[in-house]
């Protein structure tokens, strides 16, 4: 396989972009981000991955947005390619699905040299990954992030997967990417509700390890939704917090666990919801398992109350769900949520794990967490909300 070549710093920032590199030895790779990048995509590819031809993997929704751009600049750059194109939604993460992207992969011949290219949100991100890990036992990949959460979340550090009917990324490997071109503007063919969603994962850095940056989104936020430099900024700094993370840890032996702040009742209630994005959408489950984190955290005696009211309101002031209510439909019982979260990635010999608080910027990894504990939270959840069936 051809080795990661970290472009050129001077480079981007003559194109106006910025440069946020994930440090890995031999697996480093870019994270370019700004307005227009996209057009540059296929010079970019080339300099990392020189001769390569590829496999686009897209949705119907992004491919009538991005996907001429992105041939139109792979053509620029002699890059021969064929284009693969799934259904759009969390339901193509399966499978039968898999194998038909794998399947499409080994009929356009593409060799173990040549690069799978992501275009999209985090389900065509997460699928194309796991593609490129499994075809050809490894194949390069190349990640073109169009969601928010796409751009400072799942397109970095090299998580890639399916869902199972037991939850939610539960078959997939590690498979660092070659680059990330993180283009802002596409984010302004986004619905609010799924840039509110990816905005989430944004707060999240905030929460679980920068304090700092949580004050500068509850001050910035607007600008960030408006599309104004604070946007790039905002993608920028989540961008570097994850490297930092990933590069420290990158299997998710240790540290890396705390970017599922949030993630372990966000998971278990789009099981519930049988991931269904009429009613919950994941930056959305993200956004009520991180309050249900901090308060649940409040509830051990760990983190103050007033840091609770604090994320509550910039969650509510963004336009983000923060309780069991909003999402709709009844829930079921807390037992259904322990039967997920009993299969949940970071469960360790049958032990609950959960990331909790001990304020804002300061999450910390809490292992073998007493079920019975996390049971009389969720019931209790549940009752007040008036969302048990």
């Amino acid at each position: 396989m051809v080795a990661n070549v970290p472009l050129d710093a001077v480079d981007a920032e003559a194109c106006g972009l910025t440069r946020v590199p994930v440090d890995l030895g031999a697996r480093s790779y870019d994270i370019v981000i700004g307005r227009g990048a996209l057009a540059e995509a296929g010079r970019r590819i080339a300099e990392v991955l020189p001769g390569s031809r590829a496999a686009i993997v897209t949705d119907e929704t992004v491919a009538g947005l991005h996907l001429e751009a992105v041939r139109a600049s792979l053509d620029a750059a002699g890059i021969g390619h064929e284009v693969i194109t799934i259904p759009a939604g969390e339901a193509s993460k399966r499978f039968a699905m898999f194998e038909t992207v794998c399947e499409r992969v080994l009929d356009a011949k593409l060799e173990r040299g040549d690069v799978v290219i992501a275009l999209g949100g985090g389900v065509v991100g997460d699928l194309a990954g796991f593609v490129a890990a499994s075809v050809r036992r490894g194949m390069p990949f190349v990640q073109l992030p169009t969601s928010l959460l796409a751009q400072v979340d799942s397109s970095v550090g090299g998580k890639t997967g399916i869902n199972a009917r037991h939850g939610k990324n539960l078959i997939g490997a590690f498979h660092q990417p070659s680059l990330v071109i993180a283009d802002t503007a596409v984010l302004d063919t986004l619905s609010p509700r799924e840039f509110r969603a990816g905005y989430a994962e944004v707060a999240k850095y905030g929460l679980l390890g920068d304090a700092g940056f949580f004050s500068w989104l509850e001050a910035n936020h607007a600008a960030v939704f408006a599309g104004g430099p604070e946007r790039e900024e905002a993608v920028a700094a989540s961008c570097r917090a994850k490297a930092a993370v990933v590069a420290d840890d990158e299997r998710e032996a240790g540290r890396r666990a705390l970017l599922n702040l949030g993630h372990t009742f966000g998971h278990a209630m789009e099981a519930v919801v049988a991931y269904d994005g009429a009613r919950l959408v994941h930056g959305e489950g993200v956004a009520i398992g991180m309050r249900m984190a901090f308060d649940f955290s409040v509830e051990l005696g760990l983190c103050p109350p007033e840091d609770v009211a604090r994320v509550e309101a910039h969650l509510t002031a963004v336009g983000l769900p923060t309780t069991l209510a909003d999402i709709p439909g009844q829930m079921p019982p807390a037992e259904t949520f322990l039967d997920i979260m009993a299969q949940d990635k970071k469960v360790s010999r049958g032990a609950l794990t959960f990331v909790l608080v001990r304020g804002i910027g300061e999450a910390f990894v809490e292992r073998g967490v007493d079920p019975e504990r996390v049971r009389e939270f969720l019931t209790r959840e549940l009752q007040r909300e008036g969302t048990l069936r």
